[in-house]
């Protein structure tokens, strides 16, 4: 790594593919490092995602690079390279989170006491003040974002499975102001542990700790069952502008609509569609998704309301009932050539489509081609009245 210079921003660091790491002698903070891998993530977004000051981090990455745990610079450019070894990954970090705190504990002179965040190792662990850290990135929005933002960037299973397990077994039993106090300071994991705690006062302290990342808001946002600590996440912009968050935040039950409504109200159609039909939206929360849906329907662009209507081959217009369009969507869907006998019977089926777009459909050669098709359109009320003599 040494050798990458100024280049080493854009270096994305990558498990070495040919090295167990379970043989690795790795201390708590590079197992966790170890675990924020994904292989496409760059070294420069990686302090939002483990809390680290870019400094620490790179030497954590030199060390691990050195012990072969990680691709070099130009190895790691390989796409055969995956994160094939996320288990053993997962499983490392949690062995030598659980072992820090007896080593730290047996060290320790008399009269010392060692803090449940505290973590043992060869190297001590400054403290991390907010401006150590890098700025959050701001997520693209895009129609796909949402459904991509996952792929890549969620918590393996199996580390969830251990963070879950040191809050349960660990941090459960402390009372809630000890918790609060040490959501406040906390370092992974049991920072990222004290994301599934229900109580809310201890996520405002996790949002508040320094080291937080975004990493830390989807575990919130995926898993707390509290309108209050969702309230919380949501005001940070940075962490609300993010797809993993909203993605999460959508398919948790207790999101309050109010708080859905300002997420989502100036989405485009196609995002408030897709939640309409997503079976892991609970049903409170497509139902708002549909309120939306028409309200932003009825005054969004036209060139929304076109993209809507035409990638969804018209199957978004059995929630639009009702629903006129302006001149302008008229004149944009009157100006397109039609292939799809799916697209043609929906629009049929619309109550609202304007007269003009049933005439021009009529005209389609598919139309003429289909009987059927015909048909439907000649027995919409919006269709020319020669269409109906013929």
């Amino acid at each position: 790594m040494k050798d990458s210079g100024a280049r080493m921003s854009d270096w994305t660091p990558k498990l070495n593919p040919a090295v167990d790491l379970r043989r690795l002698p790795l201390n708590a903070e590079e197992g966790f490092v170890l675990s924020r891998l994904d292989g496409h993530t760059r070294e420069k977004d990686l302090p939002a995602l483990t809390g680290f000051p870019p400094d620490k981090l790179r030497s954590i990455l030199e060390r691990l690079v050195s012990q072969g745990a990680l691709l070099p610079g130009t190895e790691a450019a390989s796409p055969a390279n995956t994160v094939r070894q996320a288990g053993v990954v997962a499983s490392t970090a949690s062995a030598n989170a659980a072992h820090a705190q007896p080593t730290a504990s047996a060290n320790a002179e008399p009269g010392s006491h060692v803090g449940v965040g505290s973590h043992a190792g060869d190297h001590p662990t400054p403290s991390h003040d907010a401006s150590d850290t890098e700025p959050l990135p701001e997520a693209e929005a895009s129609d796909d974002s949402d459904d991509d933002a996952g792929s890549t960037d969620d918590v393996p299973e199996a580390v969830l499975g251990d963070y879950r397990k040191l809050f349960e077994t660990r941090l459960h039993a402390l009372p809630e102001d000890q918790r609060v106090a040490l959501a406040h300071g906390a370092e992974d994991p049991e920072l990222s542990a004290l994301c599934f705690d229900p109580v809310p006062a201890v996520i405002k302290g996790v949002l508040e700790n320094s080291r937080v990342g975004l990493a830390h808001a989807r575990l919130i946002a995926r898993h707390h069952r509290n309108p209050v600590g969702l309230e919380a996440l949501v005001a940070r912009a940075a962490f609300a502008a993010d797809t993993g968050v909203r993605r999460f935040l959508v398919r948790n039950p207790q999101l309050p609509a109010a708080l859905f409504r300002r997420l989502w109200a100036m989405r485009r159609l196609m995002e408030h569609h897709k939640l309409t039909v997503d079976r892991d939206v609970p049903e409170q929360t497509r139902r708002t998704a549909r309120e939306l849906l028409r309200q932003r329907f009825s005054t969004g662009p036209s060139e929304e309301k076109v993209e809507l209507i035409l990638n969804t081959e018209g199957r978004a217009l059995g929630a639009l009932v009702g629903m006129p369009v302006d001149g302008k969507t008229t004149s944009l869907l009157c100006g397109r050539t039609y292939r799809s006998p799916m697209l043609v019977q929906n629009i049929a089926r619309w109550s609202a489509a304007p007269p003009a777009l049933i005439a021009h459909l009529l005209k389609q050669e598919l139309v003429r081609r289909q009987p059927q098709l015909r048909m439907m359109l000649a027995r919409h009320p919006n269709a020319p009245a020669d269409a109906k003599r013929a």
